[in-house]
């Protein structure tokens, strides 16, 4: 792993057990148990934000893991032709969660909702190389987009029993 300069704050939302002084930084080098995708995951995340959750072309999954408190949401705009357009999440949780979140969405964006409903927990772990006790961050993203991929078909089916 490059040996890394962070500020303690960011480090602290990583790590949030642990406590930093050494003139508001630490070596990254120091500390194995993430590796450096969730890092930069975490600190520069993709896709977050919000879709208008009524729209008929938007899924929104929401889960949480009471365990440790993480809550994702995480949603999909899906154009005519099937394929996902666009992906937001937004996330409140450790930056293994957050990480996974963003990961998921670059990873789904552009794809069609057959690929998005195969993406599978381990895939974004191994991605991530998220350590075992991390591995219900993964889950979550899975779970969030599998949520999605429920509402939009749930309102797609709405929609044709109107017509």
């Amino acid at each position: 792993m490059q040996n890394k300069i962070i500020n303690s704050f960011s480090l602290t939302r990583l790590f949030p057990t642990l406590v930093f002084h050494r003139h508001g930084n630490i070596q990254l080098q120091q500390i194995a148990a993430y590796h450096e995708k969730v890092i930069d995951h975490y600190e520069n995340p993709r896709n977050v934000g919000s879709l208008d959750k009524n729209d008929p072309s938007v899924g929104t999954g929401i889960v949480g893991a009471p365990a440790c408190g993480d809550v994702m949401k995480l949603q999909i705009m899906v154009d005519g032709n099937g394929q996902i357009i666009d992906a937001k999440f937004k996330t409140f949780g450790c930056g293994s969660a957050i990480a996974s979140s963003s990961l998921a969405t670059e990873w789904i964006k552009g794809q069609n909702l057959e690929y998005a409903s195969k993406i599978k927990n381990q895939q974004i772990a191994k991605e991530l190389s998220l350590p075992p006790v991390k591995l219900h961050c993964s889950m979550l993203a899975q779970d969030a987009i599998q949520a999605a991929l429920s509402d939009y078909q749930k309102k797609q089916e709405a929609r044709n029993e109107k017509t």
